[in-house]
């Protein structure tokens, strides 16, 4: 379930002339139901809305006076959103026979008033604010609107205005559509608000109301997810000059797969930095620590620590909070079993939340391998909203693999990894010739749509993570991507899973051992490939190929350069 909360305008919206009809409220009861939550957003002052509407506890909050006021109808609660009207103002008005009505902080009257209402703010040199309801006029300090009303009542409530759905009528509405992920206009709002909204209904008032109701129980309006544009992800720009590439933000799942080193983590890093930018709330699951310094994000777990799940799940429960959970200070046989238990608590948070609304998984051929399969029908619904990340997609569960949607392939042989996620499914991959992609080009492939995949420029991001020294330097390694020294007849099997490692053992081997692996090349191409650290592998490339330097200097000056990078500023 998507979206958790309706949030409702009262005049010309869910009331017509200032009445809700019976059939409206029975259905406002089965959305409640449901499980969803609706919330009354209105000008009207509080003691006028019990008595006109006395059904308000079919609401957890109501916010009135067009965003000033919060009311908690369980325990009839108020909670002033904004500081009072002052006297002064209130005694002006009188004095020059303005007729108003004032509540805890708003002032209303009707056009055309508002030209004795702004010489009366201008002459005491106040900062109030005019806002306009289909003849009404409201007096607010400034930046009070129903948005930041609606955004009060959504952090007591801890939903994100990512899972709701606002609907409204008239020009004190725009602040809530804009508050919330699809916003709607029922057929008798004003024409500018029909324009700005993502739905216009067919039924006036609450009629609108009841049909947008009724969508979001038959399928949570899944229906119109192609039309919130305004916050579809950008996944980059075509190279053949015909614009950007997006996906819808919801109900979509993406898989990003290529080999080592092609960049793989430079466009989940672009992709995560639109997720927070607009507030879209994420859980990495980081099994080797690669986005450790990550920005706008709380780590859990270091090298040398677990993390705990309580905490995590703790975390996100706050809708503004993105998590890291990184598994570097376990050891790598025990990552998955720690991924697979940890899922299903991420499925009930989802299926209580609908958050963390983007769930990523780092190197998910390990996490989720080919052999898993999920113990409930229900897991793979968490893999929804997903994004898998791996070398190998064959290599991944295919009960994982079957939500991705979308498919972003980079590196030397893209369509080779198109290639294997269709073969995991055992579906057909439409024709297209192997291509060498430029850096930071990748292939983009559709699965509901039936032509070729799409060459695009990725989305950078625009800060570059910080060089992640940690996992390298005192990490764990997969044992695949850990450097062994063996000898020239291979009578040695000495891992090094992470720099530090490295530097010990080669102390330790004897001076056959060591210039074996320096006269093949195999440290800087350990250094290239699996610690992704070209400078240091150009680096120890020329030292190999320097045969002027002992064992002894060459093992030397190889180490010192690797605590020169690595090591001291751990």
């Amino acid at each position: 379930m998507r979206y958790l909360l309706l949030a409702t305008d009262y005049d010309g919206t869910l009331a017509s002339h200032g009445v809700v009809s019976d059939q409206t409220v029975s259905l406002l009861q089965r959305v409640r139901a449901s499980g969803r939550k609706i919330v009354l957003v209105t000008g009207r002052h509080l003691p006028d809305l019990k008595n006109i509407f006395p059904q308000l506890d079919l609401f957890p909050r109501v916010v009135a006076e067009n965003g000033a006021l919060l009311y908690r109808p369980s325990s009839h609660e108020e909670k002033l959103l904004c500081e009072p009207p002052p006297r002064e103002f209130l005694d002006l008005l009188r004095e020059r026979n303005v007729p108003f009505t004032a509540g805890r902080g708003i002032v209303a009257t009707w056009e055309p008033q508002q030209e004795a209402v702004l010489k009366a703010i201008h002459d005491l040199g106040l900062e109030l604010q005019l806002i306009f309801n289909k003849g009404a006029v409201m007096v607010l300090p400034s930046g009070v609107n129903k948005g930041t009303g609606l955004k009060a009542a959504l952090e007591e409530l801890s939903i994100s205005f990512h899972n709701v759905v606002g609907i409204g009528d008239a020009e004190n509405d725009h602040a809530l559509l804009s508050a919330c992920e699809c916003g709607v206009a029922v057929d008798n709002a004003l024409p500018f608000l029909k324009q700005r909204a993502d739905i216009v209904t067919q039924g006036r008032n609450g009629a609108g109301v009841s049909e947008i109701a009724e969508r979001l129980l038959s399928d949570d309006l899944a229906e119109f997810d192609m039309h919130l544009l305004r916050h579809s992800i950008l996944l980059g720009e075509r190279t053949d000059g015909s614009g950007p590439l997006r996906i819808p933000p919801i109900r979509s799942s993406i898989l990003v797969a290529g080999p080592s080193a092609s960049g793989k983590s430079t466009v989940v890093a672009g992709l995560l930095e639109q997720l927070a930018e607009q507030q879209y709330q994420f859980c990495l699951i980081d099994p080797e620590g690669d986005y450790e310094n990550l920005t706008g994000a709380l780590t859990f777990g270091t090298a040398k620590e677990r993390p705990d799940p309580r905490a995590v799940l703790k975390a996100l429960e706050m809708p503004d909070e993105n998590v890291i959970v990184n598994l570097l200070g376990m050891p790598v046989g025990e990552r998955p079993e720690f991924f697979c238990k940890f899922l299903p608590s991420i499925q009930d948070l989802r299926a209580r939340t609908a958050r963390p609304h983007w769930l990523i998984v780092d190197e998910a051929h390990h996490l989720l391998p080919s052999s898993w399969s999920p113990a409930s029908t229900t897991i793979p619904q968490a893999l929804e909203g997903t994004i898998l990340v791996t070398v190998h997609p064959d290599h991944v569960s295919a009960a994982a693999l079957a939500p991705a949607n979308a498919l972003i392939a980079v590196g030397k042989s893209p369509m080779q990894s198109l290639r294997s996620f269709a073969g995991a499914l055992r579906i057909s991959l439409p024709g297209g010739d192997e291509v060498e992609l430029k850096s930071g080009d990748a292939l983009v492939w559709f699965r509901q749509e039936q032509g070729p995949p799409l060459r695009v420029r990725t989305s950078a991001a625009k800060e570059d993570r910080r060089r992640h020294l940690r996992l390298y330097a005192e990490g764990e390694l997969s044992p695949q991507q850990s450097f062994y020294f063996r000898g020239p007849d291979r009578k040695l099997n000495l891992r090094a899973q992470n720099l530090m490692m490295f530097m010990q053992l080669a102390e330790g081997v004897d001076e056959s051992t060591w210039t074996y692996h320096l006269r093949r090349g195999d440290y800087s191409r350990w250094f290239r490939e699996f610690v992704k650290d070209h400078e240091l592998a150009t680096n120890t490339a020329a030292i190999e190929q320097d045969n002027r330097l002992s064992a002894e200097e060459s093992c030397r000056r190889i180490k010192e350069m690797i605590q020169s990078r690595y090591t001291a500023p751990v």
